[in-house]
């Protein structure tokens, strides 16, 4: 019971992870119908931001804000220069897009900044473990399990209880209508796509902290496990994507472990 006890430990801070990413997904595919490849570039560009910034002197409290305005801003140019002049298109005219997006930045950073892995030090806290009776408890999971509690209680407060919420709810359920009655499309859009960028900020803090490194294709895993973790919980759903990085996170380390 102990080692399983462990197990659901381990795979709920790896899930915390795994839930915010893919309710940034399910985000931006509630309102546009988007599946988006390109979500792992938002850690991608502030992971490298992140190499740049310890080699002059930062340190992990000023780096995660910067990690996380960096997902915003980024989320927000990629919607303006790609995304918005292919609304209305075709669902795969969208899905071509978000791949385009991916396969630009990635080669880029290839070009530009050269293919070997860029490494970076961890917070010195990252190992540390805090002995609950017979448990060995990863301070860094406790960390990322009540950040993430924290962002998710925040982002419900949000949808529920603010006009922006409702009107990205009304937008996510018949977006048409909601047009129709009143509601501004271009800032619904833009607001669902930074909304997306600051959950994939917080999820990029916990991911780039644990990895310790970043390459120029670095955003294809976490983008992969937002996109599976949304498609356990249901696409569109944003409660199914929490519970989908969940669930992904604990299958997995139960897998690895048994």
């Amino acid at each position: 019971m102990a080692e399983l006890a462990q197990n659901l430990i381990d795979g709920l801070g790896r899930g915390s992870i795994y839930a915010l990413l893919a309710l940034g997904v399910a985000v931006v595919f509630g309102i546009m119908h988007l599946l988006n490849f390109a979500h792992g570039e938002l850690i991608t560009i502030p992971g490298y931001l992140t190499y740049w910034a310890f080699n002059n002197g930062w340190t992990w409290w000023a780096l995660a804000p910067l990690i996380v305005i960096t997902a915003v801003l980024t989320s927000l140019v990629i919607e303006r220069i790609a995304f918005s002049r292919v609304r209305g298109a075709s669902d795969f005219t969208l899905l071509l897009t978000s791949f385009g997006v991916h396969f630009v930045v990635a080669a880029g950073f290839l070009l530009y900044v050269g293919g070997s892995v860029k490494q970076f030090d961890r917070p010195g806290w990252f190992a540390n473990t805090l002995a609950v009776g017979s448990l060995n408890v990863e301070v860094f999971d406790l960390a990322v399990i009540t950040a993430t509690v924290i962002i998710l209680a925040a982002t419900t407060w949000l949808l529920q209880r603010t006009m922006f919420g409702l009107a990205l709810r009304a937008a996510a359920s018949d977006f048409d209508t909601a047009r129709l009655m009143g509601v501004n499309s271009n800032s619904v859009i833009r607001g669902a796509f930074a909304l997306s960028g600051f959950l994939a900020g917080i999820a990029g803090v916990f991911w780039l902290m644990r990895e310790g490194q970043v390459k120029p294709s670095a955003g294809i895993t976490p983008m992969l496990q937002g996109v599976l973790a949304a498609l356990i919980g249901g696409l569109g759903s944003l409660r199914g994507a929490v519970l989908g990085g969940l669930v992904l996170g604990v299958t997995e380390v139960l897998l690895r472990a048994w």
